[in-house]
């Protein structure tokens, strides 16, 4: 068992496969000037399998695979199906912006994948293309489209939300998760992105967001899960048609239930997304420790994880790295 000093148990595991993304969403990164990483710094297939087993003899049992965008790297079926093959492993997931999904659910499915998560923070097509500097948004929704038919259900819509953007659209979102098989869940905007204008008014709370969808659609949302170990709280409509789901990371932190940490594309180990500290994993695998060696190192570093980030309070230092290249 992960334990930290505080007493929560890590068991899930989010693991960053690619740096690399075909967006260039301006929450997250520079239109231009991204450096990736050259492939030898990359975690192989075989690295990120060998820590997957190790994480879960430790009681690990759900796995996430982030990017940059995930499925930028070549035969990610083919990692799928060697996570799936792991012992105690019985969830594994995949944040994802939709692009590629069309050509590659139905084989990621195959191969043991069990639950997708979809970042889609606009329903217009012109907000889209602002936000992501791209103009993919029929194809992303074509990729959502093929992995509802391949049985990827429920699927959940991922939107981060940026007062003066695309906060007019939280009812339109409303209405989809009520007509749909979709979760949608709202994000708060963090300061992980590239650049130095993120602010608290840009933010809009959990609060905020269930005043408008029951004003608006004259219908009361009802806790459906609050919290524990999910980053996210869970609400249905009451009439039981449609799921609405809150990652309040800044107003609300979850820190005191998390139950997560993170591998980054380079093999780095972090216990917070907002951590200042990593643990060089891809150098142990390289330099021939023992799984025990390994194992052992996890354990010392999860029992350093933080208390929780410090967002919007005194003492706050934004992580050097952004999100595409920690792991989102």
């Amino acid at each position: 068992m992960l334990k930290d000093s505080f007493g929560r148990v890590v068991n899930n595991l989010r693991i960053s496969v690619t740096d690399r993304c075909n967006f260039r969403c301006k929450y997250c990164m520079p239109a231009r000037g991204m450096v990736w990483l050259e492939k030898d710094k990359i975690l192989s297939f075989e690295e990120i399998a060998r820590l997957a087993k190790i994480f879960s003899g430790l009681g690990v049992s759900k796995i996430r695979l982030t990017g940059g965008e995930p499925l930028m790297r070549k035969e990610l079926d083919v990692l799928v199906g060697m996570l799936a093959g792991i012992e105690n492993i019985r969830d594994i997931s995949i944040t994802t912006n939709g692009y590629f999904l069309e050509e590659q659910v139905e084989m990621l499915s195959d191969s043991g994948l069990n639950r997708i998560n979809v970042s889609l923070d606009s329903l217009r097509s012109d907000s889209f293309a602002e936000i992501t500097r791209r103009s993919y948004y029929e194809k992303v929704l074509r990729g959502i489209a093929e992995a509802a038919r391949t049985g990827l259900n429920p699927i959940k819509i991922n939107v981060v939300l940026i007062r003066g953007f695309n906060d007019g659209e939280i009812l339109d979102f409303a209405q989809l998760a009520r007509k749909s098989n979709f979760i949608i869940r709202f994000i708060e905007y963090m300061p992980i992105g590239s650049g130095e204008d993120w602010n608290i008014e840009q933010v809009v709370t959990e609060d905020e967001i269930i005043r408008t969808i029951e004003h608006g659609l004259g219908m009361r949302l009802v806790p459906r899960n609050l919290r524990e170990s999910q980053p996210a709280d869970s609400y249905l409509f009451e009439d039981g048609a449609g799921e609405i789901g809150f990652i309040s990371s800044v107003s609300s932190p979850f820190c005191e239930h998390c139950n997560r940490v993170r591998i980054t594309s380079d093999g780095k180990l972090r216990t917070c997304l907002f951590s200042l500290n990593e643990t060089d994993l891809r150098k142990m695998l390289r330099e021939g420790s023992s799984d025990s060696e390994i194992s052992d190192v996890i354990i010392g570093a999860v029992l350093r994880k933080e208390r929780g980030h410090l967002i919007n309070k005194p003492g706050f230092i934004k992580p050097s790295r952004t999100m595409s290249q920690i792991g989102g």
